[in-house]
């Protein structure tokens, strides 16, 4: 187990809650739409090969919220100040599902301030088959449940019977995600011009059984990097660091340690 400290950071009127931990190069690592649990296998492996800094969203969990935020853009430039901010000039950026959405942005505006960038089934881009699946049609555990394949990796991380913080931490967030990412739903329509300047090595990874976001979103990241590549997990849903914490860990350890 990695030793966490937790600080909290002052940026564009937003009190930001920030887990720091393990010895490397500074990885920064932003969560999905639903949040991050209180503790992570995937965040334990990654720390002893790298240092970590794991916020959360304005918003979400334990940060404030920014009530002028209307965009996914602008939780990119506030995480872009976080790191000018603390000096950090050439960090890595992990970004889980909707935080890969939010590391492809930060990507586009500093191409050449990233060492490297891995992308976790994210989300920004139209898929070119199928549909992001809408939260706004279905309950908050089933939505949190169709992000694995395996139910008893999700019965593992959040109990059979979510709690009522929990699902009160997933009533928050769905709102969060409607107020900043509603209209078009889920992905940005100038993203896909952007992209083509980040020349940083890209790791993409996406789970086979993805029901969040169909795996074919893949092939258009994979058209608009210059410099990316991807691996599948067989038998794996949307959110691959909690239900193979240590399939990814290794992936994502040995990209950044090429």
């Amino acid at each position: 187990m990695a030793a966490w400290s937790e600080s909290t950071i002052d940026i564009a009127g937003i009190k930001l809650h920030v887990a720091r931990g393990g010895e490397g190069p500074p990885v920064l690592v932003l969560h999905r739409d639903n949040g991050a649990p209180e503790a992570s296998a995937f965040h334990d492996e990654l720390a002893k090969s790298a240092h970590l800094l794991l916020p959360h969203h304005p918003g979400w969990g334990r940060s404030s919220r920014a009530e002028w935020m209307r965009s996914v853009r602008d939780l990119a430039v506030i995480y872009r100040g976080v790191l000018a901010d603390l000096g950090i000039d050439r960090p890595v950026l992990v970004g889980l599902g909707f935080g890969g959405w939010i590391a492809a942005e930060m990507a586009t505006m500093a191409p050449a301030e990233l060492a490297k960038l891995v992308l976790v089934a994210p989300l920004g881009i139209r898929p070119p088959e199928g549909d992001i699946l809408d939260q706004a049609i279905v309950s908050y555990i089933d939505y949190a449940r169709a992000g694995f394949e395996d139910q008893g990796a999700f019965d593992k991380v959040y109990g059979a019977e979510p709690t009522t913080d929990q699902l009160e931490a997933w009533d928050i967030a769905r709102e969060m995600c409607f107020r900043i990412a509603w209209k078009p739903y889920m992905y940005s329509q100038t993203l896909p011009h952007l992209l083509g300047n980040v020349k940083a090595p890209t790791l993409i990874v996406w789970g086979d059984k993805d029901k969040v976001v169909p795996l074919a979103t893949a092939k258009r990241y994979l058209a608009t990097l210059p410099n990316a590549r991807l691996e599948v997990l067989a038998d794996c849903g949307h959110c691959a660091d909690l239900e193979r914490p240590a399939s990814l860990a290794k992936l994502v350890g040995t990209f950044i340690a090429e």
